[in-house]
């Protein structure tokens, strides 16, 4: 009945259209008024308790990051140098999309804000090439995904604080699926385009060219190997290179490329705030849902229904990866892995599943669910870019869609796709 009360209040402040945050924590104030296994103060106390936690502080600094590189010109210098090494290609311009998006998520580590920050400089552009408004949206909503799956990544952070996974294991774990993915995702482009003739730029290779984008991006490139190589190497943890990021994307900005001023500072330091207050407030009261989870047992019986059901690993991957994608329609990766992970992981570790590569397999899917409606985030920011309807996107998606879980399934049945950097350099 407990679980009936905590999950049927949840549904349905969730099709009122309440706050997600605010519904996830009167559905816990409901179910332990109900049930009485708890003081009521253990609300306000995990509110407290959970976002007092230093590796939840690497969440606004990310945030903060992603922001200042969009305002200070490291995008800009990417998407340059990344242009003159692909854009002659067949759809030159689409595959370079992917590319940036690439690069631009192992700084930002948030999907939303890869879409805005490359949305915003490659759709005019790719438009006025011949490229049509379904396919070029849709591109973007796709690639912007990679912010979440490709290190450092916001809810990877999550995971391993919901979870006591090593966070810095998750991101070594992360690079072969986004570079999958993203490869997948370039493969599409240049088939799509091939069959349209849509060609790239005329502009001829040169040395010259190559070596004075190099030159003039160089602090841009250098920006990831700095944050990761910092991590990877034991010379700070992953909170620790979030700061890194912010200071270093502040000084490109402000000394080097010259193009941060006063008033786009503080628009990137409201964006970055307003963001954070919203992850916060939902990390809060998920923290209470999970604990009303846990002093109920309902992770315990999730696992035993599961496994009665099934004993086959693969049966079971395949039930979890529906689950995943279907919940991704309708709520937000932060309160999904705080609501689900501490459940299913039992489930995943009872058939031979490591931690990492759950971890992973739970990422790709929320990252899946940033492009599908109803609740897309990526779909509503390429709206924006365009100013468009979604129902424009969702027309060109469907490739995408099958790109991307083709990819997750292959990162979900080959666990060497995870485990292959985190046990090469754990040294087992």
């Amino acid at each position: 009945m407990v679980s009936l009360i905590l999950f049927g209040l949840l549904a349905l402040f969730l099709i009122l259209n309440v706050p997600v945050g605010i519904a996830i924590g009167i559905s816990s104030l409901g179910a332990l008024v109900y049930s009485g296994s708890a003081s009521l103060l253990s609300i306000p106390q995990s509110l407290a308790n959970s976002v007092d936690s230093f590796p939840l502080l690497a969440i606004p600094l990310f945030i903060f990051a992603g922001d200042l590189m969009s305002v200070g010109g490291l995008s800009s210098r990417i998407l340059n140098v990344c242009n003159v090494f692909f854009g002659r290609i067949t759809g030159g311009l689409a595959i370079v999309t992917v590319a940036v998006c690439m690069f631009f998520a192992a700084v930002s580590g948030s999907a939303t804000a890869t879409v805005a920050a490359i949305g915003t400089m490659v759709v005019p552009t790719m438009l006025k090439l011949g490229y049509s408004k379904s396919f070029v949206l849709a591109l973007v909503t796709a690639a912007g995904s990679l912010g979440v799956i490709i290190p450092p990544s916001i809810p990877m952070v999550i995971f391993g604080v919901a979870t006591g996974t090593s966070v810095t294991s998750m991101f070594m774990g992360g690079f072969f699926p986004g570079i999958l993915i993203g490869a997948g995702l370039i493969a599409y482009c240049y088939f799509h385009c091939k069959r349209h003739n849509i060609k790239g730029t005329s502009e001829p290779f040169t040395r010259k060219a190559a070596f004075e984008a190099l030159w003039d991006a160089k602090w841009a490139l250098i920006n990831p190997i700095i944050i990761l190589g910092g991590i990877y190497c034991g010379v700070f943890t992953p909170t620790e290179a979030a700061a890194v990021a912010v200071g270093y994307a502040f000084i490109c900005g402000v000394f080097f490329h010259k193009e941060m001023t006063f008033k786009s500072f503080v628009g990137a330091l409201k964006s970055s705030v307003s963001t954070t207050g919203t992850a916060m407030i939902i990390i809060g009261f998920a923290t209470s849902f999970s604990k009303v989870l846990t002093l109920e047992q309902i992770p315990t019986m999730v696992a035993s229904g599961l496994l009665a059901f099934s004993t086959n690993k693969y049966v079971i991957l395949l039930l979890i990866c529906g689950l995943l994608i279907l919940v991704g329609c309708f709520m937000d990766a932060t309160p999904a892995i705080l609501i689900l992970a501490p459940i299913l992981l039992p489930v995943t570790q009872a058939i031979g599943v490591n931690a990492i590569h759950f971890g992973l397999i739970f990422i790709v899917n929320v990252a899946i669910g940033y492009t599908t409606p109803p609740l897309g985030t990526n779909l509503f920011v390429a709206s924006r870019i365009a100013n468009e309807p979604v129902e424009v996107i969702l027309k060109g998606m469907m490739p995408f869609y099958v790109v991307m879980i083709g990819c997750m399934l292959m990162i979900t049945f080959i666990p060497d796709i995870v485990m292959f950097l985190p046990t090469l350099l754990s040294g087992h």
